[in-house]
């Protein structure tokens, strides 16, 4: 068989080194472990690569992230972008500083400029760095918010947002056509500085990021503002420094991070699974908000790309806002006050993911902006600010997506949580010296636009069995899609895979507009939806729901009642 083949192969290979042998040896007995690590190649998509580190062609290692590499070197050269370099940087993961430092002395073999930070930083001041250097790409080594035993490596293209059609093909058609993985080439650390293909880099893109994020300020806080109590918590990962530094430059002098927490940790040791859209991740630093008697608790991912918030309720007691409502609140506050300084431009533009609740459609009308959807992931809200920018059409204010991803300004083309932060905490103080708190503005808004609320059913399916059942339940969703879901109905069947709309009442079908994906979309009445993809990060499919009501209690049940059909009984 194919697989054992190919772990024979790098059972004896002597260019994989030592351990990584050692560590396959001692499977020989476990047919399964081995047909999961080398029934197929771990697969280079368009957001790169992702999964669980090990030896094996289907895992994260040094010999599956040097191949990348090598692919993305080879498409750098076929697009004559060679001599201005490649920024790269990395998380608080295990292997992380290791595939880092691979990839650099990869593409120095190959005669291209690296420029690696000294040690870890936050994604969106790689995506910075890209730009500001004038790189022609970028790689950034993180698995985001999933488990301890993930890695995952990024690539940004020069716009510095992660690659989009037609770059992601060249490069994943230049990976896949790497088999021979001792092929990619690499050199030592010193030659490859001595031959001034590797600079480090650190401080200075330090300062030039927090500069930049500062001009973003709208409201400085005022006495009353500096007053608020902040509770922060980088999940053991990138954002400590980046995060504390912007808040206290800002003039916020109340903030409180979790000890447990605050110190890198590529086990994740106090929360496992460090996904800021997890209550329990917020345990620790709802004990410390408590003890200090914080107004909000903060808490970024380990690659520093997306905030989770926790707000105090009427009751003074705290509760965890999605990323919807996080996002419709920064939303408000930037279109807000550039209206009433009047500096919000006429050709204004919010941008949303397809997945991403309707409050923002409401808040785009209510400013007379421009509202744009784009296809879940952040490249796509990139890539609309580089169409901007080329074409004057538009002037980019804000965009977001449910997964707790944000942007204010463009100084980044991915998700920013150090500016949402920033953000954040300038809105917290702003409505402090209104007399009012973030919860009582989110309220506000309910009256203001309609009580949206939307909800996610994640169901985890690993491995083989796993990608075939997800491949099985969106082919079963396709090819019948559901009339009734809840007490709404269906109106409208996108789906993105197939590029078409089919209006359900008259048969008629329009295009979707947009890229192909693999994401199915319900149109119900009464402004509700739902959507169904597979993950594109982890072994997941994902259920997103949204509806409107004439309450609070009515939007939530009828929430409940649409996520409870059986439509959606996938086990």
């Amino acid at each position: 068989m194919e697989y054992l083949k190919k772990y024979e192969e790098w059972l004896t290979n002597p260019y994989f080194d030592e351990a990584t042998r050692a560590e396959l040896a001692a499977l020989r007995e476990n047919d399964h472990e081995i047909k999961e690590r080398f029934y197929m190649d771990l697969e280079f998509g368009t957001a790169g690569l992702r999964g669980i580190l090990g030896a094996g062609v289907n895992r994260m290692n040094l010999y599956t992230v040097r191949r990348a590499t090598q692919g993305l070197a080879n498409t750098i050269i076929k697009n004559g972008g060679e001599k201005k370099g490649v920024a790269i940087a990395y998380d608080s993961r295990r292997m992380s500083p290791e595939f880092a430092m691979d990839s650099a002395l990869c593409l120095a073999a190959n005669g291209i400029h690296a420029y690696l930070f000294d040690s870890l930083r936050p994604t969106p001041e790689l995506s910075f760095a890209v730009r500001e250097l004038g790189c022609i790409a970028g790689i950034v080594i993180t698995a985001s918010h999933n488990p301890a035993e993930y890695n995952g490596y990024k690539v940004y293209w020069e716009d510095g947002a992660q690659v989009t059609y037609p770059k992601d093909e060249q490069i994943i058609q230049e990976v896949n056509s790497i088999q021979d993985f001792a092929s990619a080439k690499t050199m030592g650390k010193e030659e490859a500085l001595a031959g001034g293909f590797l600079t480090i880099i650190g401080e200075e893109i330090d300062e030039k990021y927090i500069a930049t994020l500062k001009k973003l300020v709208l409201n400085s806080p005022d006495e009353e503002g500096k007053k608020l109590k902040i509770v922060y918590t980088p999940l053991h990962g990138t954002g400590n420094l980046p995060a504390r530094r912007i808040l206290k430059e800002i003039g916020f002098e109340n903030v409180y991070v979790v000890p447990e927490q605050e110190l890198p940790d590529s086990e994740f040791s106090t929360v496992g699974y460090p996904n800021p859209e997890n209550p329990k991740v917020f345990a620790l630093a709802e004990k410390l908000a408590n003890e200090v008697g914080a107004d909000l608790i903060l808490a970024t991912d380990p690659d520093a790309d997306r905030l989770g918030i926790m707000v105090r309720n009427e009751k003074g007691e705290f509760v965890l806002f999605n990323g919807n409502m996080s996002g419709a609140l920064i939303a408000e506050y930037e279109f807000s006050q550039k209206a009433e300084k009047g500096i919000l431009p006429k050709n204004a533009a919010l941008i949303k993911t397809i997945v991403t609740g309707n409050m923002s459609d409401m808040i785009a009308e209510y400013y007379n902006a421009r509202l744009i959807e784009v296809l879940t992931g952040f490249k796509y809200i990139g890539e609309q600010i580089k169409l901007f920018e080329e074409t004057g059409s538009n002037e980019y204010i804000f965009g977001y997506e449910e997964s707790y991803g944000c942007l204010v300004g463009t100084h980044a083309r991915d998700k920013d949580a150090i500016v949402a932060v920033m953000c954040l905490c300038e809105a917290a103080a702003y409505y402090k010296s209104k007399g009012i708190t973030l919860y009582e503005q989110m309220q506000q808004m309910y009256g203001k636009y309609g009580y949206f609320k939307e909800d996610l059913l994640s169901v985890t399916l690993s491995g083989i069995e796993g990608m075939a059942k997800i491949k099985e339940i969106m082919a079963s969703y396709r090819e019948n899609p559901p009339k009734v879901i809840g007490d709404y109905t269906v109106e409208k069947f996108r789906d993105y895979k197939e590029g078409n709309i089919k209006d359900m009442a008259t048969g008629a079908v329009a295009p979707t507009g947009l890229p192909k994906s693999d994401v199915l979309y319900f149109d119900l009445n009464d402004n509700a939806w739902c959507a169904i993809r597979p993950s594109g990060t982890e072994p997941k499919i994902k259920v997103y729901f949204g509806v409107k009501g004439s309450s609070a209690e009515d939007a939530d049940a009828r929430l409940k009642k649409m996520m409870e059909d059986k439509v959606f009984q996938m086990s």
